[in-house]
C-alpha cells in the first residue's frame, strides 16, 4: 500500500505543472483558415480554451476550391507563424506538407523555392544532390517559423502506379536500400537547421492502388515486409523525430483495423519489434478510409489505444470551424468512461515535449517515468486465426533478420 502511494506521488508531481486538459491539447493538431490572425480568429480560441499543441499550413483550401488558405507570401507566413507563436504558452509544432515536386505547399508562386520531386531526385542516386536539393525545402521552412515538415516518404515504389505514390512521384525509389540513403540525407539537411522531420507513411504505402484520402485502400495482397527497411534503418540509426501512420488496411498484420487504428500495427509492430520510442502522429483523420467507416468518437478511441500520439485533423478534405473543440471534448469523454486512461495521456505528452525540446522549442522538460499501460481495442476481440499469427511471425521474424 505504501508502495502503491509512493508511485501515485511521484507521478502526480511529475505532471503537476500540466493540466489534463493541457496535456490532452498537446495531442491535437488542427487546420484552419485565414492567412492572418485576428483577435478574434478561432485557431487561437482552439489554443487559448483547448491548449491545442500544434498546427497545420496549407495553400490550398479543399472545401472552398481556393488558393487562398493559409500561404500568401514568405512575409505573410512569417507574421503569422509568429502571431501563433505569440498566443500559445506551449511553443506550436507548425507543419507542413512539403516534400517537393506535386506535394509542395510553399510554391514558386508563392516566392518559395522550386524543387524536384523525390521521384526524380532518385533517380540522381546521388546522396549529395538528395542533401542540397532538400536543404532548399528546409530553409524555406526555416525562414518562415515552421518547424516540423511532414515529410520525407519512406514509401518503396513496388506499385509505379500508385496514384498517392509512385505515379505522382513521391517515393525516391523501388530499392528499399535507397530510399533508405534518400530519406536518411532529406533528414541530415533538415536537423542541420533545426527543422524537424517526420517519415511516413508507416507501415508502407508504396504498393496500395488506391487513395486513402477517397475510402478503404486495402494493401494484403501487395504490400511486403521489405517495405520496413527504410523505417527500420532510421530507427535503428536514431534518425527519426516523428513517424506517420497510414490509413491503410492490411489483413496479414490486422485482420480488423488500418495502420492507424491498430494496435498491432502501432504498438506491437512499430513500438514493440521495431523498438521506436518517439512521437507517432495520424495521417489525416478526415481522410475517407477513417470519415466512412469509423464514428468520429470512436475512431479517436481505437487511435489513442493503438498508440497514437499526435491526432491530426487537417480540417480541409473536411471543414468543421470547432473541430479541436469537438476532439478535445471527445478525448475528455473516453478518459470519464474508462475507454482511454489518463496514463495513456501522459505516455503521449510526455513524447511530445521531449520532442519539443529536440527541436529546440522548449527548454526544459524531464522525461518521467508512468505507470506500464496496457493497451486495449475496447468493444471487439481481436484475435487472428492461425494463419493471420504464422504470417505475423514471419514478418517479425524477418524484422530481426535485418539487425543481423
Amino acid at each position: 500500500m505504501k508502495y502503491i502511494l509512493l508511485v501515485t506521488l511521484f507521478i502526480s508531481n511529475t505532471f503537476a505543472d500540466y493540466s489534463m486538459d493541457e496535456k490532452i491539447g498537446q495531442m491535437i493538431l488542427v487546420g484552419f483558415r485565414g492567412s492572418e490572425i485576428q483577435p478574434n480568429h478561432q485557431v487561437l480560441k482552439d489554443i487559448a480554451d483547448y491548449k491545442i499543441g500544434s498546427v497545420i499550413l496549407f495553400d490550398y483550401d479543399v472545401k472552398k476550391r481556393s488558393k487562398k488558405r493559409n500561404i500568401i507570401s514568405p512575409s505573410q507566413v512569417s507574421k503569422l507563424t509568429s502571431s501563433l507563436q505569440t498566443h500559445s504558452k506551449v511553443p506550436l509544432l507548425i507543419t507542413v506538407d512539403q516534400e517537393g515536386g506535386l506535394v509542395q505547399r510553399l510554391k514558386k508562386r508563392h516566392g518559395f523555392a522550386k524543387v524536384m520531386a523525390p521521384g526524380d531526385v532518385g533517380k540522381k542516386d546521388d546522396a549529395s544532390f538528395t542533401y542540397k536539393e532538400s536543404q532548399k525545402l528546409a530553409r524555406d521552412l526555416k525562414s518562415v517559423g515552421i518547424n516540423l515538415n511532414f515529410s520525407p516518404s519512406a514509401d518503396v515504389n513496388t506499385n509505379p502506379m500508385n496514384p498517392v505514390i509512385g505515379k505522382i512521384k513521391r517515393s525516391y525509389s523501388k530499392n528499399p536500400e535507397k530510399v533508405a540513403m534518400h530519406i536518411r540525407e532529406f533528414i541530415r539537411s533538415h536537423r542541420d537547421l533545426s527543422i524537424g522531420t517526420t517519415i511516413k507513411h508507416f507501415p508502407g504505402h508504396g504498393s496500395s492502388k488506391s487513395d486513402s484520402h477517397k475510402g478503404f485502400v486495402d494493401v494484403t495482397e501487395t504490400w511486403d515486409e521489405l517495405e520496413l527497411i527504410p523505417f527500420k534503418s532510421m530507427i535503428d540509426e536514431g534518425n527519426v523525430d516523428i513517424i506517420m501512420s497510414a490509413h491503410i488496411f492490411n489483413g496479414g498484420l490486422d485482420p480488423l483495423y488500418p495502420g492507424t487504428l491498430s494496435k498491432i500495427v502501432i504498438t506491437d509492430l512499430l513500438r514493440g519489434h521495431m523498438n521506436y520510442r518517439g512521437v507517432i502522429i495520424s495521417d489525416d483523420m478526415n481522410m475517407s478510409a477513417i470519415t466512412d467507416h469509423y464514428g468520429f468518437k470512436r475512431s479517436i478511441e481505437l487511435s489513442i489505444n493503438a498508440g497514437i500520439d499526435i491526432l491530426l485533423y487537417g480540417n480541409n478534405l473536411i471543414y468543421e470551424k470547432n473541430i479541436a473543440r469537438k476532439v478535445h471534448g471527445a478525448i475528455k469523454e473516453l478518459i470519464q468512461e474508462g475507454k482511454v486512461t489518463e496514463n495513456q495521456i501522459n505516455e503521449s505528452f510526455n513524447r511530445i515535449m521531449n520532442l519539443k525540446k529536440k527541436l529546440k522549442l522548449i527548454n526544459k522538460f524531464k522525461m518521467t517515468s508512468t505507470t506500464k499501460s496496457t493497451r486495449s481495442i475496447a468493444g471487439q476481440s481481436n484475435v487472428l486465426d492461425a494463419e493471420k499469427i504464422k504470417k505475423n511471425k514471419e514478418i517479425f521474424i524477418k524484422i530481426k533478420q535485418m539487425d543481423q
